[in-house]
């Protein structure tokens, strides 16, 4: 089960980055994909990355789910949450079926747009409108299932808004728990749960896990000042790591 493994090496560097990103997601509540699959897909291919960091971030992110379900804003993230899951599919197919350079620059400039937007001193007032939040929607499924990059579109969205971090947190791990229904059901019939990748899950889901309880710990008092730096820093990482011209470098 383990022959097809990657090298050694590029194990460790995997284990190294699945820490980061799990401690992050247990922060933040999101974060976790925008860290780990740029180098994981330079590593090892976008597929196989994005199959194994599925499985282990649902394996071991469920713990964070039943308290954010409580807290969440489900008037929000309820229609955010169905056009989502409409969007996976598609994401899925052009994973499986478009050369995936070209989609990681467009991903690139996707989530620097993203982030100058988020940055500027725009906010929206009151309760977004449905066809907002349809947009959002789609936009997050599609970068879920294409690239496992949902988060930039709906902690764009959400942190724009009226929201204290606790409501921001807990909509995003509920948004991620019930949409990724959709994207395993769309990976499974799509081929992209492999047994390199449930290999490759049973190595890093242990590191993952102790990080993203970490996470969770130091989460607690966190000033909405510092949540919203971290978001920043988070998204920016995410869209320089993503630069197809930094796969030598990070394949050594």
């Amino acid at each position: 089960m383990f022959a097809d493994l990657p090298a050694p090496s590029t194990l460790a560097l995997l284990m190294a980055v699945a820490a980061i990103a799990g401690y992050v997601r247990g922060y933040a509540g999101f974060g976790a994909g925008l860290l780990f699959m740029p180098t994981a897909s330079a590593l090892i291919g976008p597929q196989l990355a994005v199959a194994a960091f599925f499985l282990t971030d649902e394996i071991i992110s469920l713990p964070l789910v039943p308290n954010a379900l409580r807290k969440a804003h489900w008037p929000t993230v309820l229609p955010t949450l169905a056009f989502a899951v409409v969007a996976v599919p598609l994401g899925t197919w052009t994973l499986l079926a478009v050369d995936p350079v070209p989609l990681r620059w467009a991903a690139v400039l996707m989530i620097f747009a993203m982030l100058a937007l988020l940055m500027s001193s725009w906010r929206y007032h009151g309760q977004p409108h449905f066809a907002a939040s349809a947009g959002v929607g789609i936009l997050s499924g599609f970068l879920g299932g294409l690239f496992q990059i949902a988060g930039p579109p709906v902690v764009t969205y959400w942190m724009s808004g009226p929201y204290p971090p606790p409501v921001v947190r807990a909509n995003l791990i509920s948004f991620f728990a019930i949409a990724s229904i959709s994207t395993a059901f769309s990976y499974w019939l799509g081929g992209v749960f492999t047994l390199e990748a449930l290999s490759l899950t049973l190595i890093l889901t242990p590191v993952y896990g102790a990080a993203i309880w970490l996470g969770a710990q130091r989460f607690a008092g966190t000033s909405e000042k510092t949540f919203r730096r971290i978001a920043y820093a988070l998204i920016a990482v995410s869209a320089m790591s993503s630069l197809p011209v930094l796969d030598s470098i990070l394949r050594g």
